[in-house]
This record gives C-alpha cells, structure tokens and sequence, in this order.
C-alpha cells in the first residue's frame, strides 16, 4: 500500500467545527498563522492562497472590510476585486501555465460558500486530466507543492505586475488544448 502525507491537512482535519472570529479578518494581522498565507496585498483588498485549496495555486481575492456580499461592496472595492483577480489569471498563468481557471464567488452556505460572512473570489487552476481517481474514488486531493513554496513563487510575480501596472495582456496564453 502506498502512502500520501499531507501533514499540512492536519490542521484542518483536527479543527474544532467552529472557530471564533473570521479566518479572513484574522489573516490581516501579521501575528496570525495565516498572514504567512498573503501573496499581495492592495488597498481594499488582498490575496490570500487558500489553505485547503482544490488544486496548486488556488487563490483567493478578499475585500480587507468583513463584508459578506458583492451588494455590500463599494465601487472601489469592486473595481480592486476585479482588478486584483485580472492579476490573480497573469500571475497562475506565469507560473503554473494550467490550461484553465475556475473563478468564482460562493454565497451562502447552498452555495458552497465554506467561509459564510466575508465575500472573496476563488481562482483555481485547471489543468486535463487534474481530476483522477484520487478525487473521484478516494475523495482525496494530491498536491505536489506546498504552500509556502506556492507563496514564494507567486509574490515576486505580483509585485512585478504592481511595479508594471498591471497594463499588460497576459504574459502567455493558457496553454494549448491537450499539452
């Protein structure tokens, strides 16, 4: 039999069913666990790498103000969501070279929203063939790289793309149907 360590699952595994507070609020003070999670940091909003992601480099763009819906939202937190996701697709696309991306917002718990109260936008590289059995059979995700590596990968990128203005197209498409 062949074993897989995820140790970094741990946590999440061995959480109590709720914690108090809001892991997003948290994660702006740089004393918690999850500020190391930070790969850029806007105005009124962040990016953060998602602690249990689905695949590598599984982003997420969150207003820094707890609010829990787009409605909610200001137009300058809006347009910084928007345009920190724009650089969320540059950056994925610079170092993983996936040959899709899912983005979205979940709202609400029918949704799929996991964290309920404090809207953010998932962007998750997508690769063929990234679903395989280990997913389909054993409802378990293996992920070659771990998240400090993810983090130091994608931060010099962004602030590259902060220094460029974010002007530019895409560095490389995503890469062809079936490579």
């Amino acid at each position: 039999m062949e074993r897989l360590w995820s140790p970094w699952r741990l946590a999440y595994v061995t959480a109590s069913a709720k914690s108090e507070g809001c892991v997003f609020c948290d994660a702006q003070d740089p004393s918690e666990r999850q500020s190391s999670l930070i790969v850029f940091q806007g105005t009124a909003c962040f990016i953060i790498l998602n602690l249990f992601p689905y695949n590598n480099g599984h982003l997420m763009v969150v207003p820094r103000r707890h609010i829990g819906s787009l409605a909610a939202a200001t137009p300058e937190e809006l347009a910084e969501l928007m345009d920190l996701t724009r650089r969320a697709e540059i950056a994925l696309v610079e170092a993983y070279a996936p040959h899709g991306l899912n983005m979205g917002v979940n709202l609400g718990k029918p949704a799929g929203a996991g964290i309920l109260d404090h809207l953010h936008m998932h962007i998750v590289p997508r690769w063929n063939g990234d679903t395989n059995f280990m997913s389909v059979v054993g409802e378990t995700r293996v992920l070659p790289e771990e998240l400090p590596v993810t983090a130091d990968k994608l931060r010099p990128i962004f602030l590259r793309l902060q220094k460029e203005g974010s002007r530019g197209g895409l560095s490389r498409g995503l890469a062809e149907e079936g490579k």
